[in-house]
């Protein structure tokens, strides 16, 4: 069926509205207390209302805009019938869930900000996941995902069992998302193309093919908690609930689900996609049903229903006929409503009462009647007793597998347990005597669960609409016609296998106790112990590997790379043939060239024999200087600002480090002798050289280098490096940006030896000054103060920073830039710090080192999707010419804004370093000299 385009950004839009709500999710919490969490269902709500749009003018429907076209990855999103579907269970029940979360959490909750940002990104992130039409863009949104869900299921960061729980969750679906990247690939490249609808029309054929199979199903497998990976969803009940009734029942856990289906269709034939599929959703279903009729927990006795449903669904999608995938979307619809309503109960029960354990509540269906019904209702629909959408599902199912008797007896075994732990859900949470005393749930805690239920009973006479609609999907299959889908089709069979199963699951409910000791004595293993072992296992065996490789040496290590640089040389000089270089070597063009190279020769020959580390450190910034010059002389004046600053922020850097080091090498430590390190260097010198030659000579298309003024000029820009990092290479400047925030971050975090604090230290009465002129607000104690320095510090402290600003603003049209700007006024700081120490830099930063920078990425961010939105095409530089009376005409370019975004990110990391390397250690000194 061909594709019709939707309206341009229509899908994108919703996935930056789900954005904009995550980021402004803690100043709305902050504003408006718990209901903002109503302000942030409005953006599921949306991609609610789109997706009804989409359904009533017709599927499928998609769009596409190039994004890195050289690797196969565009923003392609497309709609079809299957996408749709899982459309309306993201972001409908996404937008229930925040409702409910706005009277679930207590009103000074703590990080509920965070929690509602964090939640609507992944809502956000599902949608994108189930859209998109592209391999490597379908992964991108995946591991969104799981992150996502590693933070919600962490939600609590002193809850032990929650972090251990987050961190079970990401290990498990990050393994199998990386081996499903691999199998992406090499189906993309067999295939030829990344567009999931074409490989799906068009299927790959070859040897690695079935590989590649295999490894897209450990993914799907271990997302949806299919056998062995099973251990992780029960754990991370330990989430809030509402985080369990989306992520656990309607979203997160049906990517792997989805995943087969949307894969069904081009590999459900091969004998490897149901050999694997089948036998482990078919084991999946009977162990985690099985261990649900154990478990006293409610939360946890749905977690072990809804992993043995992902079972039940794992083995219609993996038949491979469209008879069992038609079954298998009733499910999926079926199963999103009860399961989240029931989750949902949970919650307000928990709230009610106090407690989830069934052995302690008692008669609830007296003192809550009403949630009791709801609770009755979606029961009912995931025992598949009639009439509920479970029910249509389940006899869809019967019939659809009448031609694989052994499967078709496993489902039956497997739906009489899901009948028995629904029975022992419902008798456990509301039967019995009355006893249990309960608080009044209010509406927005109990319209969501019965909305979902009723939905589950409401829908199911419209069941065969259903089917209709699902038909684009499901005539890709082989094996299509046979089964439909109603409340009552004229099937016998599958209605006495029905009854089988309800009789079989009331016998297992009416035998619980002996049911529970039977379970006892034929548990042989649990998955979770396993899981914990197997990590303590790895963690003793890389604690072993790291004592023998990493001694804890720079010096050795420093040798290791540079023994094996010169080994690669000597070995490629003796067993290869000689390079054959074609290169115009040229002694210098310039007389000062050879003066600053000399002296960089000799800073560097004299370095090996400096023994205190702060001199070597200024000696080694030399060379950089000197690398700065030769930059200079040779016509690059960015490079050398550049090359100046940094180095000048290195030994900054180096200085602040080497106070907590000795002056030099510690007595009777062997040092490698001056004759074996100045021959390595030597040898890895000439390596690197030799191999930079080679990669040049070996060129055979055109340098772009000649290309590069002519784009400049296009893009609007008189500085043709400033173009080339804010404009042609503008991802490579926002990836760089990011490895370095996040490098910053890392490296300032092992600084800090307690909970790293997110405040600025502000002077106490104890150090205010006292008396006497002071240049600055914040002074060092008496005996550490230098007058000069604190006047210097006051004097061109705004100065510095206006050269920054300058920088800043000139860098699209001369030398400068946001880079350079950053790091002057990055000196800046660096200044007031060294004059008046850390209560100082305190009052010269109004803001955060972490807002900064979260400013400064969001910055960069924005510009890049502002020119998706307006010009169809990511990091496209948008610009304009504004006349202004009395000043003339005005160039204004979207550069500006994302150069802004790399100012404000390298003066946040500048600061950070400064609070780390600086503040704190003056902290952690003070302390140990009290």
């Amino acid at each position: 069926m061909p594709t019709t385009t939707v309206p341009r950004g229509n899908m994108e839009s919703l996935l930056i509205l789900h954005a904009v709500a995550a980021v402004c999710a803690p100043a709305l919490v902050r504003r408006l207390g718990r209901a903002a969490f109503l302000v942030l269902a409005a953006a599921p709500a949306c991609g609610f209302a789109y997706t009804l749009w989409t359904a009533l003018r017709g599927v499928p429907t998609g769009s596409s805009h190039a994004w890195a076209p050289v690797l196969g990855l565009d923003l392609a999103f497309r709609a079809d019938a299957l996408g749709v579907l899982m459309m309306a269970l993201v972001t409908g029940v996404g937008a229930l869930v925040l409702v409910y979360c706005s009277r679930y959490f207590d009103a000074d909750e703590e990080g509920l900000g965070r929690f509602g940002g964090v939640l609507v990104a992944f809502a956000g992130a599902m949608l994108g996941l189930v859209v998109a039409d592209n391999l490597l863009l379908l992964y991108v949104f995946w591991e969104l995902t799981t992150v996502f869900s590693y933070l919600l299921i962490g939600h609590d960061p002193r809850s032990r069992q929650a972090r251990r729980a987050a961190t079970q969750a990401l290990t498990v679906t990050a393994a199998g998302g990386l081996a499903m990247l691999a199998g992406m690939v090499v189906l993309g490249e067999a295939a030829g193309t990344y567009r999931i609808s074409l490989i799906v029309a068009d299927p790959p054929s070859g040897a690695l093919v079935p590989a590649a199979v295999v490894l897209l199903l450990a993914g799907a497998l271990s997302k949806s908690a299919i056998f062995p990976f099973s251990m992780w969803l029960p754990a991370a009940m330990a989430a809030p609930t509402p985080v369990s009734a989306y992520l656990h029942a309607a979203a997160m856990v049906k990517a792997g689900v989805y995943l087969l289906a949307r894969f069904g269709p081009a590999f459900g034939t091969l004998p490897v996609w149901r050999a694997v599929a089948v036998p482990l959703g078919l084991l999946t279903m009977l162990l985690a049903g099985w261990r649900a009729l154990r478990e006293y927990d409610l939360k946890r006795l749905l977690a072990y229903g809804t992993v043995s449903q992902l079972g039940f669904m794992t083995v219609l999608f993996g038949a491979g006929t469209g008879d069992t995938a038609l079954a298998g979307v009733a499910m999926l619809l079926a199963h999103g409503l009860f399961k989240a309503s029931l989750f949902l109960v949970v919650g307000v029960i928990d709230h009610a009462t106090g407690t989830r354990d069934l052995r302690e509540l008692s008669g609830l269906w007296r003192a809550a009647p009403w949630l009791c019904a709801v609770a009755a209702v979606a029961t009912v629909s995931m025992a598949g007793i009639p009439p509920t959408l479970g029910f249509v599902g389940k006899e869809a199912a019967f019939e659809a597998l009448l031609t694989d008797p052994v499967v078709l007896v496993v489902v039956v075994a497997g739906s009489a347990l899901t009948v028995a732990y629904s029975a022992r859900f419902l008798w456990g949470g509301f039967g019995g005597a009355p006893g249990t005393t309960a608080h009044p749930s209010v509406a927005a805690t109990f319209a969501p669960p019965a909305l979902l239920a009723v939905l589950g009973v409401a829908l199911a006479p419209f069941a065969s609409g259903h089917g209709r609609a699902m038909e684009g999907y499901i005539v890709t299959f082989p094996g299509t016609g046979h089964v439909h889908l109603a409340l009552w089709t004229g099937a016998v069979v599958p209605l006495l296998l029905s009854a089988v199963a309800l009789c079989g699951g009331a016998l297992l409910f009416a035998a619980g106790g002996l049911v529970e000791r039977l379970g006892r004595v034929l548990r042989v293993v649990d998955s979770g112990r396993v899981y914990w072992a197997l990590m303590r296992g790895l963690e003793r065996f890389s604690l072993q590997l790291t004592g023998v490789t990493q001694r804890g040496s720079l010096t050795d290590y420093l040798m290791i790379a540079f023994v094996s640089v010169a080994g690669i040389g000597v070995f490629a000089a003796l067993y290869g043939p000689m390079p054959d270089l074609h290169l115009d070597v040229v002694s210098w063009t310039r007389p000062e060239q050879s003066l600053v190279g000399a002296l960089v020769v000799a800073t560097a020959v004299l370095a090996p024999r400096i023994r205190t580390h702060i001199v070597l450190a200024l000696v080694a910034g030399l060379t950089g200087y000197g690398t700065a010059l030769l930059f200079l002389v040779h016509g690059s004046p960015d490079l050398a600002l550049t090359q100046f600053l940094t180095e000048t922020l290195s030994l900054v850097v180096f200085v602040l480090v080497l106070r907590r080091l000795p002056l030099g090498p510690r007595e009777g430590r062997p040092r490698v002798p001056l004759v074996v390190r100045l021959g390595l260097g030597v040898v890895s010198g000439v390596v690197v050289t030799l191999a930079g030659m080679l990669a040049v000579s070996a060129r055979q298309a055109p340098p772009a280098g000649a290309l590069i003024p002519e784009a400049a000029r296009e893009a609007g820009a008189a500085n043709a490096v400033s173009a080339l990092l804010v404009d042609i290479r503008a991802w490579d400047t926002m990836g760089e940006s990011s490895v370095l925030v996040v490098l910053t971050l890392g490296v300032t975090s092992l600084v800090f030896l307690r909970r790293r604090a997110y405040t600025l230290e502000r002077p106490s009465g104890e150090r205010a000054p006292e008396r006497g002129p002071h240049w600055l607000a914040a002074t060092l104690p008496t005996g550490e103060r230098a007058a000069v320095l604190e006047i210097v510090a006051r004097l061109i402290f705004h100065t510095v920073l206006l050269i920054s600003v300058f920088l800043l603003f000139t860098g699209h049209s001369a030398v400068g830039g946001g880079f350079a700007g950053g790091i002057v006024a990055g000196l800046a700081l660096v200044i007031r710090y060294l004059a008046g120490g850390r209560y100082e830099l305190a009052l010269a930063v109004p803001a955060h080192a972490g807002v900064l920078i979260g400013f400064g990425l969001l910055l960069s961010t924005v510009t890049a999707l502002c020119g998706l939105v307006f010009s169809g095409t990511p990091l496209t530089m948008l610009s304009a010419d504004v006349e202004v009376p009395l000043v003339g005409t005005l160039h204004l370019s979207t550069v500006l804004l994302f150069d802004v975004g790399v100012y404000a990110a390298v003066v946040g990391m500048v600061q950070d370093f400064l609070r780390s390397l600086g503040a704190e250690l003056d902290r952690q000194i003070e302390e140990e000299g009290r």
